[in-house]
């Protein structure tokens, strides 16, 4: 049986438009995008992706160079963000009415 944390984070990456930009072995990843979306709902920022994935990345290599805060990135980098910003308010607005809780 699935936890309701897993079936949200499923849903968030069932609602990301290039599936090439999932990185690999990344089932961690998305079941902290479940906490941003049951937490946030479809007020999540780029800066708490960013976050999320920070923590995901710290367990895997403390050494990434993206490992700084959200407003220390540059443009580019800050924008790889984005499509997991919308696929986490896309499932926000599958749940609930939009809040994702």
């Amino acid at each position: 049986m699935r936890s309701y944390l897993s079936a949200d984070a499923a849903l968030i990456r069932s609602q990301v438009a290039d599936k090439d930009l999932i990185p690999s072995d990344s089932d961690g990843l998305f079941l902290i995008y479940a906490l941003l979306l049951r937490s946030k709902g479809a007020d999540v920022t780029s800066a708490d992706v960013h976050d999320a994935w920070a923590v995901w990345i710290t367990m895997r290599n403390e050494k990434h160079a993206a490992l700084v805060p959200f407003n220390d990135l540059d443009k580019e980098t800050k924008k790889e963000d984005g499509p997991f910003v919308q696929a986490i308010r896309r499932a926000a607005g599958l749940k609930d009415g939009g809040t994702g809780r």
